[in-house]
């Protein structure tokens, strides 16, 4: 019965190989891995572990596989992706605000709620059970809270997760503040704006706490004076230097806050930097002494108006040991290993500040911002504000502050470099483009951010204790994180002791080697598949004989590397392999089944190497097969990969009697023409006929094309009986040359000024064909007198035109001319009823002096 498989198989595989003609060979890139942990590392790839199996162990199960190289099912190793939720409590949904700030929690829409979140294989997106407490038990920012994924090396899987920014989330404030004596007018004003700072935080959040500490530097030289009198009073009105104080810690008494700052006395040092790595340092690791709550956002307020030291410069002061990191508050809360301890380094900083979850606010003066904007970009979680000299903005400065931080989620990992996480999101754009980023702005209460968060397994890490890993996922600032228990699938059970496939000295191994998932692992000194061969009991081959290694080898590599030794000879690995056929216009696939071969005394053969032509091995296998990785051609072909025509057959220009070979103009080679190119002349085409002198046939064309197609020219009445040699073109709306094919483009101009074009050419049983426009592209129509007309009209419309204007200025002039006559007229002095020529023939005169008077 399964003879009778393979041979319909075997039919129905010549029957697709003669209807199909174009193939291609596809590799498999799982045949060369030797065991079942290479095997499983590498992507799609399963492990057959069955006794006795003659094909190759490691498959692809996607792959079609020949009957004789399939693998029972019961024996193959495939581990998939497996997830599985362990905590799901839903996100806090805000409701009405009691006394006690209380919380409700619902599932998030988002969310599909089905009774398991657990798939197998693939990735997904749901709801497990929620375990919701009581209102007020629990603020739930983020959802899911832990799950457990077991996931194969170099596979890409996606977890999703939903954040949300909780309303009334509690808020921790510790105020860390420099008090060397520069800084004595800014804690005069911090404890004016204490009740002013406290009201404006609760205004945020009614759950709120602050805290005070302040720090100047190690008490020893050179950073402090260590003289008896300066020890007690470095400066006036100076306390005693310190290094860390926890003058207060996280409390909802604002007033003690207030009192504390202003009984806080101002001390001195010597040099411009401050201790303030060392404050920093105990007032994050120090949770129980500041207070810091489990579930709170911290904020760590960091006042100064001076640069720092770091690690490296306690070496100054004769201090060695560098900082551990640990708590080490006194009970009145001084750092007790001031003096001891180097300043701890930014990274140290950085990695405490992560472990604590905690959003370092940076509040420095002017002069030193851009030291401290570059401290900040190595911190996680920290920011940059300006601090007035009097710190007078202090509060406006950690609400602005505290909006800006709790308005942005970013999401981090604590993962190795052999695993690659990355984040894709809508942030609040539901309805936009999903992003490659792990931040999103502008969120407020209530909103609901979801990500996908995709992992893979680059590679597998050699120590097995390091395939179990704890991630953590967790948005920056925010004492919640997402837990994933990661198992990385990167070895098969059958491989360790006590399996039922593990076998110490097993008989099917000769009890020289192991038997692991199927095969066998020899002891030294014995080798051969199944651990058959020894060393010393190899016999001595003759001169004529061979070896596993081939002669004159410069690399000493056995067998080509493509088998196996085996008792001094090579046996070479048995290869499947398959020929898929593509249909380009149906977009089906064929896949054909053959075997490929490797072959010969070192395995240094094959037959599917060969050189290939338009993705076919050997030009296909009409024109040659493949031999120990040469083509040979069969007769009628030639070439290193049979696509060379011996005949020159098709070198001679069709239509042309006593045609030459390539036109006179070149040779024929592999049954096509290399045309010659000198100074005087450059020919081309498939027969060389073209060069910028030559004529071509598109006037002995021409007016077959115009009575065929256009039903016009000198022939439109004898079109039948002198174009029967001319094939009747084929209409296409727009006539394109295709170089490839050797067409000839054609452009002329009839009788009826009527532009039309065409292009021929020769396919490759020599037979023409042509294209030609479907339709001509002729002038537009002129009507003369439609022209004359108008322009007849537009004359005399313009004259009307120049006449009326002509009219309109004459009368304004008329008007004018009169209007100024009859001003002129009426200003005249004299009266029109008297002669103004006529005078009296008597004048009178009188004597201004004696006018009016007699003589005396």
């Amino acid at each position: 019965m399964e003879l009778k498989h393979l041979l319909i198989a075997g039919m129905i595989a010549n029957i697709a190989v003669a209807q199909v003609p174009q193939r291609f060979t596809a590799q498999n890139p799982c045949t060369s891995k030797p065991t079942c942990q290479e095997c499983i590392q590498t992507p799609s790839c399963a492990w057959c572990y069955a006794p006795n199996f003659q094909g190759s162990r490691c498959f692809q199960p996607s792959f079609p596989i020949s009957p004789r190289e399939l693998c029972p099912e019961e024996y193959i190793h495939n581990p998939d992706n497996i997830m599985s939720i362990l905590s799901n409590i839903a996100l806090s949904r805000p409701r009405a605000r009691g006394n006690g700030g209380e919380y409700q929690t619902d599932f998030e829409a988002s969310w599909n709620n089905s009774e398991s979140w657990e798939k197998k294989g693939s990735s997904f997106y749901g709801h497990g059970n929620a375990n919701t407490g009581s209102s007020g038990e629990k603020i739930v920012q983020i959802a899911p809270q832990r799950v457990n994924l077991k996931l194969r090396a170099r596979q890409s899987y996606s977890i999703y997760m939903s954040y949300t920014q909780a309303e009334d989330y509690p808020v921790d404030l510790y105020y860390l503040m420099d008090l060397s004596r520069s800084m004595f007018d800014d804690k005069e004003k911090l404890s004016s704006l204490g009740d002013q700072l406290a009201q404006t935080m609760q205004n945020i959040t009614s759950n709120f706490t602050l805290g005070f500490g302040s720090f100047v530097d190690k008490v020893v030289m050179p950073y402090v004076s260590t003289l008896p009198e300066n020890l007690e009073h470095p400066c006036d009105l100076c306390a005693a230097p310190y290094g860390y104080r926890n003058m207060m810690s996280l409390s909802q008494n604002t007033y003690l806050f207030s009192r504390m700052v202003k009984q806080a006395n101002v001390s001195g040092n010597l040099d411009a930097p401050e201790g303030g790595f060392d404050a920093i340092m105990q007032a994050v690791v120090c949770r129980n002494q500041i207070g810091w709550r489990e579930q709170a956002r911290r904020l760590l307020v960091f006042s100064t108006d001076a640069s720092f030291h770091f690690a490296g410069d306690g070496k100054l002061g004769g201090i060695v040991k560098p900082n551990d990191g640990v708590c080490h508050l006194s009970s009145e809360g001084y750092y007790s290993e001031s003096s001891w301890q180097d300043y701890p380094s930014i990274e140290q900083i950085n990695l405490s500040v992560k472990r604590n979850a905690i959003n370092v606010i940076f509040a420095v003066t002017g002069n030193t911002i851009g030291i401290y904007d570059q401290l900040a970009k190595h911190i996680e979680g920290a920011s940059v504000a300006k601090l007035e000299k009097d710190s007078s903005n202090i509060v406006e400065l950690i609400k602005e502050q505290y909006e800006q931080i709790s308005s942005s989620v970013e999401l981090k990992h604590n993962a190795s470099s052999a695993l690659s996480i990355r984040f894709f999101t809508k942030c609040l754009n539901t309805s936009g483009v999903t992003l490659n980023t792990n931040k999103c702005g502008n969120v407020k209460v209530g909103d609901v951010i979801n990500f996908k968060i995709e992992l893979e397994v680059l590679k597998c890490p050699k120590d097995p204790k390091d395939r179990f890993q704890t991630i953590q996922i967790y948005p920056v600032g925010i004492n919640e994180s997402l837990i994933i228990d990661l198992e990385m699938l990167c070895h098969c059970d059958c491989e360790k002791p006590g399996d039922k496939y593990y076998q110490e000295n097993a008989t099917f191994c000769h009890h020289h080697g192991t038997y692991k998932c199927g095969i066998c692992v020899c002891n030294p000194g014995a080798f051969g598949r199944s651990c058959e061969c020894n060393a010393e009991e190899i016999p001595k081959l003759p001169k004529s004989g061979t070896s596993c290694i081939p002669p004159n080898s410069t690399t000493g590599i056995e067998c080509s590397s493509r088998g196996h030794c085996l008792c001094g000879r090579c046996e070479c690995e048995p290869r499947g392999g398959l020929e898929v056929n593509s249909d380009k216009y149906n977009y089906t696939y064929l896949y054909i089944i053959f075997f490929q071969r490797i072959y010969g005394d070192y395995c240094e053969c094959d037959n599917f190497s060969c050189e290939r032509h338009m993705g076919e091995l050997c030009s296909g296998e009409s024109h040659g097969t493949c031999d120990c990785g040469i083509c040979r051609c069969k007769p009628g072909w030639t070439g290193p990969n049979c696509a060379c025509e011996e005949s020159n057959a098709g070198c001679y220009a069709p239509d042309v009697i006593h045609g030459q070979i390539c036109s006179g103009h070149g040779t024929c080679e592999c049954g096509v023409c290399k045309c010659e190119n000198s100074e005087e002349n450059r020919y081309s085409g498939k027969f060389c006929e073209k060069c910028p002198t030559c004529p071509d046939r598109c006037l002995e064309f021409k007016d077959c094309v115009q009575c065929q197609q256009y039903k016009t020219g000198p022939l439109k009445d004898s079109c039948d009986t002198n174009c029967s040699h001319v094939p009747v073109p084929i209409a296409v709306d727009r006539v394109e040359v295709n170089e490839e094919n050797n067409e000839y483009l054609c452009r002329y101009t009839d009788e009826d000024h009527c532009q039309f074009q065409y292009v021929y050419y020769y396919d490759k049983e020599r037979q023409l064909h042509m294209r030609v426009q479907e339709e001509r592209t002729c002038p537009p129509k002129v009507f003369v007198l439609g022209i004359v007309f108008g322009v007849i009209a537009a004359i005399v419309l313009i004259g009307m035109a120049i006449l009326l204007l002509w009219k309109l200025l004459t009368t304004i002039h008329d008007r004018r001319e009169f209007a100024k006559f009859e001003k002129e007229r009426m200003m005249a002095k004299w009266d029109t009823g008297e002669n103004p020529i006529y005078k009296q023939a008597t004048s009178t005169f009188k004597n201004p002096t004696y006018a009016g008077k007699g003589c005396s």
